[in-house]
């Protein structure tokens, strides 16, 4: 199930909100010409020489976070980058040393990206906490407030993902620090050129007593929200996810040799991707083949070994976990009936992550009150930093339109009303989390826990 309805019931017994197209607060639809502005400036900053790439611990990524610190003091924040190469924002609630509600997403990027993913998650909590402190609501809040720019969400440098929130919540693995980017740097020696002690990357981990909860504003990159007319929805789980990689071992021959005497890998992985795609359509889930290899790659050679990567997603673990099954089978089969021979081997598995039933809410209250519509949540089939963080705190996000349901893409884009739509509903939230909190003290009642 990829969308559940979450509507307030009213006085007469419906479950309606104003018709009506509301507009987002004026604040709002300025602060949202302000995150626009700075999206496209931050997407000048690139490893690549046309299009966007930001890599963790990269040159270019120490010039973002330059001009991020910038405007993170500007709305009030003290700012620091922490051990696993976060940028971090701060400022203090009604008293000293409160345990903080984290905002943030990421600031990397895959290669030749667009530039919303996790860009427009940092930038509007970085214009939220500025008109919370503009109010004077900062300093009354149950609360600290942090922005954190996630260094590494996307894995685009090293591999591994998730390396900054996983940092934060205490699963960073010193072995990451062995691994090796493209052109054979190590982990370790991107720590010590962007000024870092890759040894104290420990002590980037938040202890549970530190941090309130975590919510995140993102670009859906998928199509539901643009299909529904909507700007904005709740997210209700964070799929799960496991990757393979499959290998078909054949045999390598002449073109000329019969059909029937052929072991023929590369027909076999054509099958078997035809397959996936079957299997995962009927169950409504999403699979995707990425990458392929043949070998020997000669145009008139059978091709003996063939390699493809494997990916899918679920919006449970069960429905993950049956659809493999299915997979495994149909491999199976096909394997036998062209007599060649199929393996796989897991390269990254994920477990869904559902979000906590309180901060959701407020997520929601904060998307009725914006928008004046029903609020609803949407299955996450790509991947968060929350995921990471939903180890050590519960966790929430808000979806926002984008156009096309495009991501990871040039072609990526979103309207500035519905930023504005965003901002607004973001903000909205970060008030409902401190109204709960002032009934149910010392900090929120996770459902999670």
């Amino acid at each position: 199930m990829e969308e559940t309805m979450s509507m307030r019931s009213h006085g007469d017994g419906t479950a309606t909100l104003s018709e009506r197209e509301r507009r987002p607060a004026a604040w709002a639809q300025d602060a949202a010409a302000v995150i626009m502005r700075r999206c496209d400036e931050l997407a000048a900053f690139s490893d690549m020489p046309s299009g966007i790439e930001r890599l963790y611990l990269s040159p270019e990524m120490s010039r973002a976070y330059e001009l991020t610190a910038g405007w993170m003091r500007e709305a009030g924040m003290d700012v620091h980058v922490d051990p696993a190469g976060n940028l971090v924002g701060r400022v203090e609630g009604r008293e000293p040393g409160l345990p903080a509600l984290i905002l943030g997403s990421h600031l990397d990027s895959v290669p030749d990206a667009g530039r919303y993913d996790g860009i427009l998650g940092v930038v509007s909590s970085v214009a939220v906490v500025r008109s919370l402190v503009r109010e004077g609501m900062s300093g009354r809040l149950p609360f600290a407030l942090e922005v954190v720019a996630f260094g590494d969400e996307e894995g685009a440098r090293f591999g591994a993902t998730l390396l900054g929130s996983y940092a934060l919540a205490g699963g960073w693995k010193d072995e990451w620090l062995d691994l090796r980017d493209a052109a054979g740097t190590s982990m370790r020696q991107a720590f010590l050129d962007f000024g870092l002690d890759p040894d104290r990357v420990g002590e980037a981990a938040l202890d549970r007593s530190q941090a309130v909860g975590y919510l995140e504003l993102h670009i859906e990159q998928g199509p539901i929200l643009e299909q529904r007319d909507r700007a904005l929805s709740s997210v209700s789980s964070i799929a799960a996810a496991s990757r393979y990689m499959v290998t078909i071992e054949g045999e390598s021959r002449h073109i000329a040799t019969p059909y029937d005497l052929r072991r023929d890998a590369l027909t076999a992985a054509a099958e078997m991707i035809q397959a996936v795609d079957s299997i995962s359509r009927e169950a409504g889930t999403r699979a995707n083949v990425g990458e392929i290899s043949a070998e020997p790659g000669g145009v008139n050679v059978i091709a003996g070994r063939t390699v493809f990567s494997l990916d899918v997603r679920a919006g449970t673990d069960s429905d993950r976990d049956e659809v493999f099954d299915a997979i495994w089978r149909a491999f199976d089969g096909i394997a036998e009936r062209r007599r060649v021979m199929v393996s796989h081997r897991l390269i990254h598995t994920a477990d869904a992550v559902v979000c906590d039933a309180d901060l959701r809410a407020c997520i929601e209250e904060g998307v009725e009150q914006a928008e004046g519509k029903p609020a609803f949540g949407l299955v996450s089939f790509p991947g968060h930093d929350g995921m990471a963080v939903a180890e050590l705190l519960p966790i929430a996000m808000l979806y926002v339109r984008c156009r096309g349901g495009i991501s990871h893409s040039p072609d990526e884009a979103v309207r500035e009303a519905d930023v504005a739509y965003g901002v607004d509903a973001f903000h909205r939230a970060v008030l409902s989390v401190a109204k709960r909190m002032t009934v149910a003290e010392p900090r929120v009642v996770s459902s999670t826990e």
